[in-house]
């Protein structure tokens, strides 16, 4: 009776700086990991949402976006456990890492077997997750690595405030999310009472995405409750 080999645990390691890409390709690979690369953060995104790693190993000083910043976009569609790796040792900056979802962070230089068992605890905290990069409902497509919204194959120009609040609702698709709940995730605590804003840029998103906006069959109003993104395969 044969079975079949557990796959190398998939490490994307993402740092501009090639020696320590190096050293780390030794050392994983030495271990039992397998290594993907990138040398700036727009190109660990795109890694990310192609390759899907297992884990992330994150420096902060990139050459195109910070690390805090990637972290940001990450998390806005992937659950990946990510070990920040950064000569910044200031506490500010471990805090900004982690109130951004890192789930570690390690200063350099390192030690490779401290690494090593951060790792571990990593990958054994994690937790497993529906991680969508595309999400499709019947016209509607949304990149959520690229922040590209596509309505029957044509762009839509979203702003930010847009963005956010449909990002919001496919993360939650088929949901119920209350009025209080979008209100302090989008603009904060001090806000869950201001229902106003809500209707103003729900009616836009509408207007946007919807086929008929006064008759809406994606964006559902929860009548006293909030609102809600059906899908067609409900």
């Amino acid at each position: 009776m044969s079975t079949e080999p557990i796959p190398n645990p998939v490490v994307l390691v993402i740092d501009d700086e090639i020696q320590i890409r190096r050293l780390l390709r030794i050392t994983l690979e030495a271990n039992g990991y397998k290594m993907i690369e990138a040398a700036n953060g727009q190109a660990g995104l795109v890694e990310a949402a192609m390759r899907r790693p297992d884990i992330v190993i994150l420096d902060l000083g990139l050459p195109d976006l910070d690390g805090v910043s990637v972290l940001k976009r990450l998390r806005e569609w992937s659950q990946v456990p990510v070990l920040v790796v950064s000569v910044r040792d200031r506490d500010d900056d471990k805090i900004a890492a982690l109130d951004q979802g890192a789930d570690d962070y390690i200063t350099k230089p390192f030690s490779t077997s401290e690494l090593l068992a951060r790792l571990r605890v990593a990958r054994r905290h994690a937790q497993p997750s529906d991680d969508l990069a595309i999400f499709q409902c019947g016209e509607l497509e949304v990149d959520l690595t690229t922040r590209r919204v596509r309505v029957k194959g044509q762009p839509i120009k979203l702003t930010a405030t847009e963005y956010t609040l449909l990002r919001l609702l496919v993360r939650h698709a088929n949901k119920v999310l209350t009025h209080r709940q979008i209100l302090a995730e989008i603009w904060g605590q001090h806000a869950m009472e201001q229902s106003h804003y809500l209707r103003v840029y729900m009616a836009r998103l509408r207007e946007k995405i919807e086929s008929t906006p006064s008759r809406p069959v994606l964006l559902i109003t929860e009548p006293g409750v909030g609102y809600r993104l059906v899908t067609t395969d409900e």
